[in-house]
């Protein structure tokens, strides 16, 4: 799963480790913080090819799947003499990861998925209820995120418009910020994620701020030029 809540399927990953096994030098950092919240099917991996397994350094953590955002707890699987590394170089930047944290962590890990699960449905309705409301705003392109807790719209069509104080949104940073100061609603440019002509917006919030949330962003998004 990826920022935008967009993901490999399986044929993609095989492609993927396919171009990863012709080049023996090339080592893969799979990101699967997102693996438990996927609306679309079971998660995949790129470490299951065998072919590339070796070389595939995958990282996790209890963050986003158990809702433990504040723990700061995660954890790496990867060939040992890459792990032993890692825990080199990790040893000399943070200290040791809480004990408080630790237990939380086992407790996740062996009190089953039932609550995750449930979040995971909650997190599903809310997407489906933010692409209704967002799909009524003329000009924003809602694609439909696979997983994760984001929309990631195209706000191409509002770049280069004026708000209402004369100023020109050139980028979608300005855009962000316009909403902020309007709207007050936060969002993310997509810059960070190589996306620079969208934006993202969490859906991680409750239902009611949601459309709260999106009838805002249409009234502030209409008075643009």
């Amino acid at each position: 799963m990826q920022p935008d809540g967009g993901g490999f399927s399986r044929e993609e990953l095989s492609e993927i480790a396919a171009v990863l096994a012709r080049h023996p030098q090339v080592f893969a950092l799979a990101d699967e913080i997102y693996e438990y919240i996927n609306f679309v099917g079971e998660h995949c991996s790129l470490a299951q090819f065998v072919e590339v397994a070796e070389r595939v350094i995958t990282v996790n953590g209890f963050s986003k799947g158990y809702a433990m955002t504040g723990w700061r707890l995660g954890y790496l699987a990867a060939r040992a003499d890459i792990a032993a590394a890692c825990e080199k170089f990790q040893s000399q930047i943070t200290s040791g990861t809480n004990s408080i944290a630790q237990r939380a962590g086992v407790a996740a890990l062996q009190g089953g998925r039932s609550s995750a699960d449930a979040m995971v449905t909650a997190y599903r309705r809310r997407r489906d209820l933010v692409l209704e409301i967002a799909r009524t705003i003329p000009g924003l392109q809602m694609p439909t995120p696979s997983g994760a807790f984001y929309v990631f719209p195209d706000v191409s069509a509002f770049l280069g418009r004026t708000a209402p104080n004369r100023q020109v949104l050139a980028t979608a940073t300005d855009l962000a910020l316009y909403l902020l100061a309007d709207a007050h609603v936060a969002a993310v440019a997509g810059d960070a994620f190589g996306a620079p002509r969208c934006m993202r917006f969490s859906t991680a919030a409750a239902d009611d701020k949601l459309v709260e949330a999106f009838r805002r962003i249409k009234i502030s998004l209409a008075k643009l030029t």
